[in-house]
């Protein structure tokens, strides 16, 4: 077993949202977040009111301990609003994606059980109709339109004078959804002791200045944004400036025009600022740090980005169910190639995955991880979360890879089978049973192939029913209607047979195999 190099840090016994307006007395006056492409902005205090106005609004409305809220929205002030208002509540929230179709968000609010959501004007048809079959009663609207609460109404109300009481070891405060190692999407349970406890843990990895400023373009609905860019700056005490969708020219010009000091990004957007000439009309001399998670960040490309920007580019690591953060590279402790070292409060292992046997310094096997951070469990998924955690609490990631001798880690594969597009997680699972759906498909398998931009894309393997024909580019337009943008197959290739175990489990590392041969 290895700890983390870095001093455990103490957790706040507290609910998320009095933890991070834990210096609102101090800060009262300080910027808080901003829209970057209006402007509109919040005070830490003002933010805390309206906080508190929406938390007793929601509160008239008997919405409380377990109750879920949804979220289906860009980036934008007003989610760090609605997110802390139900937290307030003593209810829990469920994040949504808001590219997904009217199909998948009727799933989600189902699977959650939520029964009101908040959303803007522009997604307000698709959120209708993804409710229409759900226990959700209420849709708010944040901007105000015909057809839902306006958020509005919401934030004149009278406001709570407190946080409701909960228990932060076991009111679970977020519901993302993940993959896990395998299989379908799965609501993961994140408490309110899970979420304080991985940004008390930041302390000394994920550091942040009096004058920090942060460009929030990672979305707030994955756990990477939600945690580190809306919750970790409020908690530190920094400014964070919203981007409701990725543009270059527009993430470039923020980046100049408010002197953003640290970006936490995904590695096609490094990839951007390491190549498109674009970013030579910038000024981006304001910015100190850049920070990649959610896919692999190749040595090469983060050196290389770092040199044209000159800024530090280093790697952080963790999952959805680890809300998220388990590795860092704290300021001066680069290292090629490394995700950084675990964050304190964090032990991990890495075993061997044949005989479970723990291995040592610069030995590869799947890594294991245990900590305050650590989920307490897929919702109404008890085998699944014992596949995930084991009996003495370790966390077993999918992922393989070893710790060097200066406690660095690196990932070198992995076991679990998504597909990470972009930073998005994409189940082959979930795609290949849509794929069954088709009328004319027989079986199919789902693979992700490498992409320079991308870093993976998702590739369909397809058996047609016998005596059938279709046009490969009707599958795969039939797929783009049923899923969100980033799960699109990309490419489809019809096969005899999908190679399987004698238990008839897909063998995609087969597929895999025979991919790589054939680019080599």
């Amino acid at each position: 077993m290895f700890r983390s190099p870095l001093p455990d840090v103490e957790i706040p016994a507290t609910a998320v949202t009095p933890a991070v307006f834990r210096h609102l007395g101090e800060l009262s006056d300080r910027l808080a977040v901003m829209d970057g492409t209006t402007g509109r902005s919040y005070s830490y205090g003002s933010l805390h009111d309206a906080v508190m106005r929406v938390a007793g609004a929601l509160r008239s409305r008997r919405i409380g301990a377990g109750d879920v809220v949804a979220i289906l929205s860009p980036n934008l002030p007003e989610y760090a609003i609605a997110f802390h208002a139900v937290l307030t509540t003593g209810a829990a929230v469920t994040t949504i994606n808001p590219t997904y179709t009217a199909e998948e968000i009727e799933f989600q609010v189902n699977d959650a059980g939520a029964c009101l959501l908040f959303t803007i004007p522009m997604f307000l048809d698709t959120a209708a109709a993804g409710c229409r079959r759900s226990p959700v009663t209420e849709i708010v609207v944040m901007g105000g339109t015909e057809g839902g609460t306006p958020l509005a109404d919401l934030m004149t109300h009278e406001p709570l004078d407190r946080q409701v009481p909960v228990d932060p070891d076991t009111t679970v405060a977020a519901l993302p959804y993940s993959s896990g190692t395998t299989g379908l999407p799965k609501v993961v349970m994140l408490t309110h002791r899970n979420l304080v406890a991985n940004l008390a843990q930041y302390e000394h990895s994920l550091t942040f200045e009096d004058d920090e400023r942060l460009i929030a373009v990672l979305p707030f609905f994955h756990i990477y944004g939600m945690q580190v860019l809306m919750n970790g700056a409020l908690y530190y005490g920094a400014a964070t400036i919203t981007v409701p969708r990725f543009d270059l020219e527009q993430f470039l010009q923020i980046c100049q025009d408010q002197k953003v000091t640290q970006a936490f990004l995904v590695p096609p957007i490094i990839l951007a600022l390491a190549k498109h000439p674009m970013v030579d009309r910038f000024d981006l001399s304001a910015l100190r740090r850049v920070v990649s998670g959610a896919a692999p960040l190749g040595s090469d490309l983060a050196e290389e980005a770092a040199a044209r920007i000159g800024a530090d580019v280093v790697q952080g690591y963790g999952l959805t169910e680890t809300s998220p953060v388990t590795h860092a590279t704290p300021p001066g402790m680069y290292k090629a190639g490394s995700i950084g070292v675990a964050i304190s409060n964090t032990e991990v292992r890495v075993i061997d995955t044949e005989t479970g046997a723990d291995l040592g310094v610069n030995e590869d096997g799947e890594i294991l991880l245990r900590g305050p951070q650590v989920m307490v469990g897929y919702l109404s998924k008890p085998e699944a979360t014992a596949v995930t955690i084991d009996a003495d609490s370790w966390l077993h990631t999918g992922d393989i890879g070893h710790v060097d001798d200066d406690g660095h880690w690196y990932i070198v594969d992995r076991l679990k089978e998504l597909i990470k597009y972009k930073g998005f997680q994409v189940p082959p699972a979930e795609l290949e049973s849509l794929l069954l759906t088709y009328p004319d498909v027989d079986d199919a398998a789902v693979i992700p192939i490498p992409d320079v931009e991308a870093g993976e894309l998702p590739k369909a393997f397809v058996v047609l029913k016998p005596g059938h024909e279709v046009a490969a580019e009707d599958v795969m337009e039939f797929v783009a209607g049923h899923v969100a943008h980033y799960k699109r197959i990309r490419q489809l290739e019809f096969v005899a047979e999908i190679p399987k175990s004698a238990s008839g489990k897909i063998l995609r590392r087969v597929l895999r195999d025979r991919e790589a041969d054939r680019t080599a």
